[in-house]
């Protein structure tokens, strides 16, 4: 029997003794076995610095017409945050969560000082997809390079629970080119991000196709998949979420472009999920499509879409309760309390 192997059996033994019926609290309790796992520890620990990390960039296609607002949005948001007025913060504030904005690649230059506005820019937005690689390989390798050195400076710092987020216009249509070219049916992946209509959807379509005819991403090669449809956020959350199972830090994703960076990290470590919760199931349909791709069951279905890490934060309460039943329940021969069998005759 592996580490792995017994350490589970110990922790499932814990959850069994408990009072309460075998099972009763249902998906709780196996979050509170992926977290004791993730830990190495039959009791895990609280978790002492939570963070989010929002990945913002701007894309290329979206001069396509894809999305129902303009590229500039992206850079008014990043400095919405930074002022505490976005969904994000709200949702951080209310479960104790930190805040920090990635510039990945922004169209535009912050001139702030401020240690929540993370300088990782790789360009200014990808170029138009349509047209031929959204980036340069040596990009693609520099997104996965960099999203780890934010991850490694945030673990280094004492953070022990990461979420991501993504802001930018255009993610949707870029993340749902990177399922597409990884072998994801298009009709079981399209859907509107931003408020778009039916025209739109369908030119939204018409632009993701074209960049894969036009750049034929080989569906076996992460990176030559990031580089040809990609965006600088998405590879930059892939680099991030590997960085983070490697130290064994628990991810807590949120909606469908921060899952099209978890499927690129995936892809790399088929290790990922093990070490990753899926703090909700967005209203873009195709999020449940790579959700259960990787045999990932969101906890929150709410069905929000608004991005920013905003499902993910509001998951964080409910994992931390997953964590208090182990540590602060008692078993059964600490509270003098008869078990009954635990099979109905």
């Amino acid at each position: 029997m592996s580490t792995e192997e017994l350490l589970k059996e110990q922790i499932v033994e814990r959850l069994n003794n408990l009072t309460k019926p075998l099972g009763s609290l249902g998906y709780l309790e196996e979050i509170a076995l992926k977290v004791g796992i993730i830990q190495g520890k039959v009791v895990p620990e609280l978790f002492n610095d939570k963070r989010v990390y929002v990945f913002t960039s701007d894309h290329g296609v979206t001069r396509n017409g894809v999305s129902a607002y303009p590229k500039e949005v992206t850079y008014q948001m990043v400095l919405n945050f930074l002022n505490e007025g976005a969904g994000i913060n709200v949702l951080s504030r209310h479960v104790g969560a930190k805040v920090y904005v990635v510039d990945s690649g922004v169209d535009a230059d912050f001139n702030i000082q401020d240690e929540r506005l993370i300088n990782a820019k790789i360009g200014y937005g990808t170029n138009d997809f349509t047209l031929g690689a959204a980036m340069t390989i040596q990009q693609a390798e520099r997104c996965i390079e960099v999203g780890r050195d934010i991850a490694r400076n945030a673990i280094s710092q004492g953070a022990d629970l990461l979420a991501v987020g993504d802001m930018g216009i255009g993610n949707t249509t870029v993340a749902s080119a990177v399922a597409v070219a990884l072998g994801f049916d298009i009709e079981s992946i399209l859907d509107i991000g931003t408020p778009i209509d039916e025209s739109v959807l369908k030119t939204k379509k018409a632009v993701i196709e074209k960049g894969i005819e036009r750049n034929k991403p080989n569906p076996n090669d992460v990176l030559d998949v990031l580089h040809k449809v990609g965006g600088f956020c998405i590879g930059q959350m892939a680099g991030y979420i590997l960085e983070a199972v490697d130290n064994k830090i628990p991810v807590v994703v949120d909606g469908f472009p921060t899952t099209a960076g978890l499927l690129l990290a995936w892809k790399m470590n088929s290790d990922v999920p093990k070490y990753v919760l899926a703090g909700h199931k967005s209203g873009v349909k195709g999020h449940k499509v790579l959700l259960d791709a990787m045999g990932l069951r969101p906890i929150l279905d709410l069905n929000m879409r608004l991005g920013e890490g905003t499902g993910a934060v509001l998951s964080i309460p409910i994992i931390e309760a997953a964590v208090k039943i182990l540590r602060e329940m008692a078993t059964f021969d600490s509270a003098n309390v008869s078990k009954g069998s635990d099979v109905m005759k």
